[in-house]
C-alpha cells in the first residue's frame, strides 16, 4: 500500500505528532509506504514527494510545526489543479492521500470527490464538524489562558482595562474556553454580535464595585451590532478570506472613550499556533493519525476521522466541509459571556 501524506492550511502544535503516528503505524503494523508531500496540496500538484522512514519521524511527538511544510493552496482553484493531483497519484502509484488540515483543507478535499482522501482535523480554531476537538486546539487554549493570567496581574496592579484579542475567525472556541479559564470579565465571540455600550456598562459597574480593573477577551472574528461601532473593511487574502485582526484595538479605544479608563490591547496572534503541543494534542494527533491509516487500509475513502468523547468516528468529508462548527448558544450564553 502506498499513501501520500500532506499538511495544509495554517500550522499548529500536534501536526508532527500526527505525521509520526501515520508513518510509524504504516511501517510497524500495516506494511505501507508513506510519501510526504511538501507544502500541502502545492507539493501534490508539483508531484514532488519523499518517502518517509521511521527514522525520519523519530522524536517528532513533542515538536511544533510540521516537517512537511504547509500552504493554503487548493487544487480546485486552479484550472488544471485536480488533473495534476490525479497525475501525481498515477506517477507515484498511490492508493490515496491522508490530508491533515482545517476548514480550507477539508473544503479542498470535498471539491475532489473522485480522489481517494482521508481527512485528519487540525486547527486551533476547533471549527471543524465531525469531531469534538481538532489537533492544536487544546494547546492554543492553554497558551491563551497562561497569557490572560499574566494580563490579570498587571491589570490589577495598574487598575486598567486589558483587552486581549485571540484567534477565532468564525468560531469563538478559544475565546470562550481561555476566557472562562482566565476569569475574564467580558468575552466577545464571533457567534453573536456585541453591543459596545453594554460592554462599557459592565466594565463601569465593576469600577463602581471597587473592582478597578477588567479583563476583556475578544475573538478576532467578533463583530459589533450593526450601527453601534465603526469597523473597517478587512482586506482579503489569496483564498478570499478576510485578513482579520484589529477588533481588540477598536474595543479598547471605545471603552477608554466611553468610561474614561485607561485601556490596553494585547494581540496574541500567531504565538497561539507555535511551540510544543500539550499532552492532550499529542495523544489526539497520535490516535487520529493511526485511525486515518486504518481507514485507508480498509479501503474507506472520502471521510474524515474525528473524536467524539473518547470514541473514534468517521464523517463524510462533504458534510464536514459544508459548514463550520461554531459555539452553540448553550455555551455562549453562559453568565461569563456578554452577548446581549
Amino acid at each position: 500500500m502506498r499513501i501520500g501524506l500532506l499538511t495544509g492550511g495554517g500550522d499548529c502544535p500536534g501536526l508532527n505528532a500526527a505525521i509520526r503516528a501515520v508513518v510509524r503505524h504504516a511501517h510497524d503494523e500495516i506494511g505501507a509506504t508513506v510519501y510526504g508531500f511538501r507544502d500541502g496540496w502545492r507539493g501534490v500538484m508539483e508531484g514532488t514527494a519523499d518517502e518517509l522512514t521511521r527514522d525520519e519521524v523519530r522524536g517528532l511527538v513533542s515538536r511544533g510545526g510540521t516537517i512537511l511544510g504547509t500552504s493554503g493552496v487548493q487544487p480546485s482553484r486552479t484550472s488544471d489543479g485536480i488533473d495534476r493531483v490525479r497525475e501525481t497519484i498515477a506517477v507515484h502509484r498511490l492508493d490515496g492521500f491522508i490530508a491533515i488540515g482545517g476548514e480550507g483543507t477539508m473544503g479542498a478535499c470535498a471539491a475532489m470527490p473522485d480522489v481517494p482522501i482521508i481527512g485528519v482535523p487540525k486547527t486551533i480554531d476547533n471549527d471543524i464538524a465531525g469531531t469534538d476537538h481538532s489537533i492544536g486546539f487544546q494547546t492554543a487554549v492553554q497558551i491563551a489562558t497562561e497569557l490572560i493570567d499574566r494580563l490579570y496581574s498587571t491589570a490589577e496592579s495598574h487598575q486598567r482595562v486589558m483587552v486581549c484579542e485571540v484567534m477565532g475567525r468564525s468560531a469563538g472556541w478559544i475565546g470562550l474556553e481561555a476566557g472562562i479559564a482566565g476569569a475574564a470579565d467580558v468575552i466577545l465571540l464571533p457567534e453573536h454580535p456585541f453591543d459596545i455600550e453594554l460592554v462599557a456598562r459592565r466594565v463601569k459597574q465593576r469600577m463602581l464595585e471597587e473592582r478597578r480593573f477588567s479583563i476583556v477577551v475578544v475573538s478576532e472574528g467578533a463583530s459589533p451590532v450593526p450601527g453601534t461601532m465603526d469597523v473597517p473593511d478587512y482586506p482579503l487574502d489569496e483564498n478570499g478570506w478576510p485578513r482579520l485582526g484589529g477588533i481588540g484595538s477598536l474595543v479598547a479605544r471605545e471603552l477608554a472613550a466611553r468610561i474614561g479608563v485607561e485601556s490596553r490591547i494585547t494581540v496574541l496572534g500567531h504565538v497561539q499556533r507555535g511551540g510544543s503541543p500539550v499532552a492532550y494534542d499529542r495523544v489526539l494527533a497520535t490516535r487520529l493519525g493511526i485511525a486515518a491509516l486504518e481507514e485507508a487500509a480498509r479501503g474507506v475513502w472520502g471521510v474524515m476521522v474525528g473524536m467524539i468523547g473518547q470514541r473514534l468516528v468517521t464523517s463524510p468529508i462533504a458534510e464536514v466541509a459544508a459548514a463550520p462548527r461554531t459555539v452553540p448558544e448553550t455555551l455562549w450564553s453562559l453568565p461569563q459571556v456578554l452577548c446581549d
